[in-house]
């Protein structure tokens, strides 16, 4: 058999699999959407892909969160980079900037960098100057190194009102900003399970939102990966993709943020939809427990569902500068 035809396969075996999902989550009653299963099964179809499964690895901004300068437009109080650790001749006594976090990335051997929005340096509004993306832009291409995507931190389950459409405002001046600094991806948040659970008015003015920030994004040729992040369900991300008409709208999978009795069932169902992958060193639980991702299984994942894209390993634990390379070095094998 074709390496196509195999791929195919495996694109509509995930589809089948997905459907499973969706009746037994009907069935057994485990999240709000139990009403809305049957028009889910007949949700729009997975990203067309061409070809066989394709990964392109890189490393997301956040991992070295505590070592950059600014945070959310604002300095903060950074740690030190370690004596003995070095990988950019640049000064960095006064914290992290990108340009840096690009030079980590170099000495990584990776090929993109996902360039967290809040972590950029500020202008005066508190947002990134064009200026500032341009040279951005300017310093990756030099070394090489592919701007996966950017992230920001933004909340539609707010409730109507002011800051409602203030979280559409400044998520549509961030599609802007992507498109000056040449990132073909956002990650969005749609927001929380448990805002969502407060009314059920917040699914459809989430839906809204992102649907009104789709528009933008069309416009400046810039994906919206909605993050499987506050604790949303599978069924949760799956009625959005269902409800947001627009095909630059996907899922930023992250594989350590389903919180459920079977995380990786929750990844296979959500991953024909995918349009970046953030991973994880670790897997979490409906009680709280965390076990050590499975990175063979999450590649295995990744290609029964014909995934085509960047993969990026998003490192949280303080350690990052010690551990990131082994787990890089274990992500790297398992997708081979």
């Amino acid at each position: 058999m074709s390496e196509g035809k195999a791929s195919d396969l495996g694109r509509g075996a995930s589809l089948l699999k997905r459907r499973s999902f969706l009746q037994a989550t009907a069935a057994a009653g485990v999240t709000a959407l139990a009403g809305t299963a049957n028009s889910l099964l007949h949700a729009r179809e997975p990203i067309e892909r061409s070809g066989p499964p394709r990964f392109r690895i890189g490393i997301a901004g956040y991992s070295l969160r505590p070592y950059f300068r600014y945070m959310k437009g604002k300095e903060q109080k950074f740690q030190p980079i370690p004596e003995g650790v070095s990988f950019t001749s640049r000064d960095v006594s006064a914290g992290l900037t990108q340009v840096d976090f690009l030079d980590y990335c170099v000495s990584m051997g990776v090929e993109a960098a996902e360039l967290t929005g809040y972590f950029m340096t500020p202008g005066p509004d508190g947002f990134p100057t064009e200026e500032s993306l341009l040279e951005l832009r300017r310093q990756a291409f030099t070394r090489g190194v592919v701007i996966s995507g950017t992230a920001i931190g933004n909340n539609f389950t707010v409730g109507l009102g002011a800051r409602y459409e203030q979280e559409i405002s400044d998520a549509i001046r961030w599609i802007d900003l992507a498109a000056v600094l040449g990132a073909p991806h956002i990650r969005f948040f749609a927001g929380t399970a448990a805002q969502l659970a407060k009314s059920p008015t917040r699914m459809d003015e989430a839906v809204a939102a992102v649907n009104r920030c789709a528009e933008q994004a069309a416009k400046q040729g810039v994906f919206l990966g909605v993050e499987n992040h506050g604790q949303l369900s599978a069924a949760q991300m799956l009625e959005i993709m269902d409800r947001v008409d627009s095909p630059w709208v996907g899922i930023n999978l992250d594989t350590g943020n389903f919180v459920s009795d079977d995380p990786y069932g929750d990844l296979e169902a959500c991953a024909p939809y995918a349009v970046n992958v953030q991973v994880k060193p670790v897997m979490k639980s409906r009680t709280g427990e965390k076990t050590p991702a499975d990175y063979d299984r999450i590649a295995k994942i990744l290609r029964d569902s014909g995934y085509q894209g960047y993969v990026v390993l998003e490192y949280e634990d303080a350690d990052v500068l010690e551990a990131l390379p082994k787990h890089l070095a274990q992500l790297q094998t398992a997708l081979a």
